[in-house]
């Protein structure tokens, strides 16, 4: 509680002997022990009684209630262990067909009627899918007409080009309109 260790017991004994004396030392640790007893006969009496009041008052049977809503059951971290158990324990070496069907006899009727809707959704927008890519990938070289493809992609690549040189052109035209400006006041100056 204090955190006195052995070697500040030693201290407080030896200062206490040297300023009590060695005849009043033993009446005053006695003196000391029936007040410290005292103290936990008043801690005890005052736990007990605060003990009481709540059983009285009904809050051991909150606590128990709280203690049943805040079960691993109860907030569903049963399930939350059962799902990392089952995570752990998976093997992804296994051929994905097995893990991609749901096998349907484990489902309920409606839900494997469910299963099967989306089954068939899934595999009709699969298919209609590729037949528009294949369209349109069919479309594409005969519209764009393969070399006017080609001439587009070039022409983008020259455009940022096209720019650097126009900012030294830039700086260049700078330069010179400096030098005929000092000129022309050297000119002027004489």
């Amino acid at each position: 509680m204090f955190d006195i260790g052995w070697t500040e017991l030693l201290l407080i004994g030896i200062v206490a002997l040297i300023v009590i004396g060695p005849e009043d030392l033993p009446r005053m640790f006695h003196t000391l022990g029936r007040f410290v007893a005292r103290a936990k006969a008043m801690a005890r009496e005052f736990q007990s009684a605060m003990n009481e009041a709540a059983k009285e008052s009904g809050v051991d049977e909150v606590t128990a209630d709280l203690k049943k809503a805040t079960s691993a059951k109860s907030l569903g971290l049963d399930k939350l262990e059962e799902a990392a158990s089952k995570f752990e324990e998976w093997d992804p070496s296994a051929s994905a067909a097995a893990r991609k069907t749901v096998k349907t006899e484990e489902l309920s009727p409606e839900r494997a009627e469910v299963a099967e809707k989306i089954r068939a959704a899934t595999a009709k927008s699969a298919t209609e899918r590729k037949a528009a890519e294949a369209a349109e990938a069919a479309a594409s070289p005969e519209a764009a007409g393969g070399a006017g493809s080609k001439a587009a992609k070039p022409a983008a690549k020259k455009k940022p080009a096209a720019k650097k040189p126009a900012a030294k052109k830039t700086a260049a035209r700078k330069t010179a309109a400096k030098k005929p400006a000092a000129g022309a006041g050297g000119k002027s100056g004489e």
